[in-house]
Parts: structure tokens; C-alpha cells; sequence
């Protein structure tokens, strides 16, 4: 984990910086300088294609880039040396279902409105791939939807709608059943990552468009299954950690059998058998995702379109393996909100292989992705073009976020709304927990509750009054 840099400002006014770091990002895409902004010299394509890849519940740590003890992510470390890593990155809402859909629309879950892994896609707001798809862009959604409602939603301006409802829409990692524009097609490859990673080929090469289209600037949303339970990968990569020591990656408190031993999990069907195993195959899913962006990275390459190309790959949530007595989501601990997030754009990152340690968030997506097509960011959107964090590792991004989540039954987590700035984080219950209270420069383990104590009475009316205040705004 990451040093924290000193809180200051915590007050400062949000909305005012919202404006400041769009204002930055359109001048950024228009290739002017505004001070404090390194743009770098080559020259940048009117309307770049975009690949968004997007992994399920992978931590942030568990990449060979950030240092995992053994697990091999070539693709990812690939991505992270030609690109920028995003070492504070995190979801506003530590659960699929909303998670995904604050991707989509740039917006938290409390604007959206799918608050739980039970609400339905609403058509509340517009997606990042409709407006792509309203300014000139082919547009693609590959791999898992994971939002119930009756069937996929109809999506009229995808070229190309490739997911599956098998299974309440988590899909399964073999033979997998697929529906394609609306059809009932047969998996063509077993294992599921190869299979959509297919189709983002194909349509990348000109395949699956409509008319007209096949030569438009494309964006495609590939979405994998990986890393989520049951966990099983193809031949080749199955067993390939076996040998690996675990010990090194989880916490001490954590044995082979800790799993049936605690009280403090939420069910994700991984109940049995040894916890050691549990997380070598964990690992093992996450390399056999990698596998397919090594392969998708090598197509790019081949097709001639790496020059004009961004590359986003980007976790849903991340997931506790054992910190904090937890197992799996829906806490706001930082294991679960921190994500994986890395970005490779030739044209506008002057210093790659470099770490980027300004915060940002899974609803700073859609108004990155309009910002560097040149579409203007709509005024509901949340979250804010990270065009200049990308292009400059100095540049200051956000100061404070909020935290959403929202009890759904049976899961045992009750609902909460917190906010996280660069030092402190602070959480509200609605019932049966007192607040969290958090200083992560001093305590980066969570260990220590603030709330009650002298110093967390200093605190509290800073973060409470900031809490409304982001409230206010969503």
C-alpha cells in the first residue's frame, strides 16, 4: 500500500475543481498548455479508439506490477510499462452491480439508482457508449452485463451486444451460453475470457459492424468473468500455483482453514476446502484473464493501432482475502475499494512505465472516455476527466470522494455512506455499527477506530460537514 500524502484543504470547494479538471482535460485533447500540464509532443488522433477492459473482483495488489509475490500478469505489466498505474484508484460503490453501472454512466449509485446486485438496469441515465455511438464511434459491449432484469437490456446503438444471462448473468467460466444482438448463440471457444476476447478482435478488425461503420473510430467495453468465484482456469494455467507460498500474500492471522472459522464472511461460494487453495486459484483465473490481454494488446499491434489507441484496464471492486477478519466485498475496508487501474494512451503520457498517485475513481471513466473523444461531459456526470492526471504525474487530482452501499437482503452488511480524502476516511451506518473514523497516512491497516477518541472529536465536524457536502452534490 501506498504512502498517504498529508490531508489539506479538506474543505476546499469540490465543484470548483470539478470545472477546473474538465476545463484541463478539453485543453489537454486540444493539444494547448495550460500551466502545470506536461502535453507531450506526438501528436494526437482526432478521435483515438478506446478499449475498456474491465476484471471482477481483482485487487488492486494482485498484479506482478504491484508487486505480488508470485502471481504472473505479462499483459497487465505490459499495459503498466507502456502506460501509467493508477496506484489510488477505487470504486464508489464496493459491489457489482452498482459498480458497473457508475462505470457506464460517470455517475455514484445514488444518482443512477441501481443500488444493489438485485436493482435493474433503469435507463435512468445515458451510457458513455451511447454518446461514443452519437458522435461517429462503432460501439461494442463484450462479456459480462451483471445487472438483473428480465433478459439484457436493449441497447440500440451497440453495433455489437455480445453477453449472457446464464446463471443469474455471472455467466460460467466453460461453454458458457452466449446471446449476441439479441440472439441465443453457443460459446465457440470453452473458456469464457478467450471467447469474448474473440469477438473484441473480430470487431476491432471491422468484423460484427453495422454498415458504414467499418471504418469508424471503434470503443469497445470488454468485460471478463475473472476473478470471480467459483474460480477455474483453462489447461495450461490451472494448478500453475500450486506450488506457490501463499503465506507470503495473505494476511498472518490467515491458515488453511481460517475460512470455516470465522463468523465475518459473506457467502461467495468458496465456503469449502482449503483457503490456501481458494487463493491459488484466485490468482490463477486473474493470469488466465491476463493471457487474453497480452493477446488482445498483440492484436492491437497487429492491426497497425496502437498509436492511436487507449487501453484502460480497470477492476469492478477489489476483495478482502482475510484482512480485518473479512472475506470478499461490500466492506468499505481498502482492500475492497481499491481497484486495479492502469492506462495506456502513446500519444498523451510523456513518462511511461510511471505511477500515478492522485486519486481516481470508477466514475471518472465515462467522462474520460467522452473527454478524449472530444464529446462534451454531460452535467450529470459525477466524476471528472482524468486527461490531466494521465498526461501529468504532478498534477492534483480530487481532494475527497464518497462512499455508497446500500443493505440488500440476506447479505449481512448494513447500508452506509462515508467519504475517503487523501489522509482520512470517514463511514456512517445506518444501524447496529458506531462510525469509522480512520487516519490512513498514521494507520494504513485500519486498525485503529478514531471515532470517540480526542483526536477523532477534533476531526469529525471537518468530515462530517464534507460528507454533506458531497451529499449535496450527488
Amino acid at each position: 500500500m501506498s504512502k498517504y500524502q498529508a490531508s489539506k484543504g479538506i474543505l476546499s470547494d469540490i465543484i470548483s475543481r470539478r470545472k477546473l479538471l474538465k476545463l484541463a482535460g478539453g485543453a489537454v485533447v486540444a493539444g494547448l498548455a495550460l500551466p502545470g500540464l506536461a502535453v507531450p509532443a506526438r501528436k494526437k488522433p482526432a478521435k483515438p479508439n478506446i478499449v475498456f477492459i474491465l476484471g471482477d473482483n481483482h485487487r488492486a495488489d494482485a498484479m506482478g506490477c504491484s508487486g505480488h509475490p508470485f502471481i504472473k500478469t505479462p499483459g497487465m505489466d505490459r499495459l503498466a510499462r507502456e502506460g501509467v498505474r493508477f496506484e489510488n484508484a477505487f470504486n464508489t460503490t464496493s459491489l457489482c452491480t452498482p459498480a458497473r453501472a457508475s462505470i457506464l454512466t460517470g455517475a455514484y449509485a445514488g444518482r443512477h439508482g441501481v443500488k444493489n446486485n438485485h436493482t435493474p438496469w433503469n435507463y435512468r441515465m445515458t451510457t458513455f457508449l451511447e454518446y461514443l455511438a452519437g458522435s461517429g464511434y462503432a460501439t461494442a459491449f463484450i462479456g459480462k452485463w451483471h445487472m438483473p432484469g428480465k433478459g439484457l437490456p436493449d441497447l440500440p446503438f451497440l453495433d455489437l451486444f455480445v453477453s449472457y444471462t446464464y446463471r443469474e448473468g455471472q455467466g460460467s467460466y466453460f461453454d458458457c451460453p452466449l446471446i449476441v444482438n439479441g440472439k441465443d448463440m453457443p460459446s465457440r471457444k470453452s473458456y469464457i475470457s478467450e471467447e469474448v476476447t474473440d469477438w473484441a478482435v473480430e470487431f476491432m478488425g471491422g468484423k460484427h459492424r453495422r454498415a458504414g461503420n467499418a471504418r469508424k473510430p471503434f470503443c469497445i467495453y470488454l468485460s471478463h468473468r475473472p476473478a470471480h468465484p467459483p474460480f477455474t482456469s483453462p489447461e495450461g494455467i490451472a494448478g500453475m500455483y500450486r506450488d506457490a507460498d501463499v503465506k507470503s500474500a495473505l494476511p498472518k492471522v490467515v491458515d488453511p482453514w481460517w475460512f470455516g472459522k470465522t463468523r465475518r464472511n459473506v457467502f461467495q461460494g468458496i465456503m469449502m476446502g482449503s483457503y490456501y487453495d481458494q487463493y491459488r486459484r484466485y490468482c490463477e483465473t486473474i493470469t488466465a484473464m491476463d493471457r487474453e490481454v497480452v493477446r488482445l494488446l498483440d492484436a492491437i499491434d497487429r492491426e497497425g493501432l496502437r498509436d492511436n489507441t487507449l487501453v484502460i484496464y480497470m477492476g469492478d471492486n477489489g476483495m478482502s482475502w482475510g484482512e480485518h477478519a473479512h472475506h470478499g466485498i461490500r466492506e468499505s475496508y481498502e482492500q475492497v475499494i481499491l481497484v486495479p487501474f492502469i492506462v495506456r494512451a502513446p500519444w498523451l503520457i510523456p513518462d511511461p512505465g510511471s505511477l500515478r498517485r492522485a486519486m481516481a475513481l470508477n466514475i471518472d471513466i465515462a467522462p474520460t472516455l467522452l473527454d478524449i473523444a472530444g464529446v462534451g461531459i454531460p452535467a450529470d456526470m459525477d466524476g471528472e476527466s482524468l486527461i490531466p492526471l494521465i498526461s501529468n504525474g504532478r498534477a492534483e487530482g480530487r481532494k475527497a470522494w464518497m462512499l455508497e452501499f446500500w443493505h440488500y437482503y440476506p447479505e449481512p452488511t448494513p447500508t452506509y455512506v462515508g467519504v475517503r480524502t487523501d489522509r482520512y476516511k470517514y463511514v456512517e451506518f445506518r444501524k447496529g455499527r458506531k462510525p469509522w473514523l480512520f487516519d490512513l497516512e498514521e494507520d494504513p491497516r485500519e486498525e485503529r477506530n478514531l471515532y470517540g477518541t480526542p483526536e477523532g472529536e477534533k476531526l469529525l465536524p471537518r468530515m462530517k460537514a464534507l460528507l454533506e457536502k458531497l451529499k449535496k452534490g450527488r
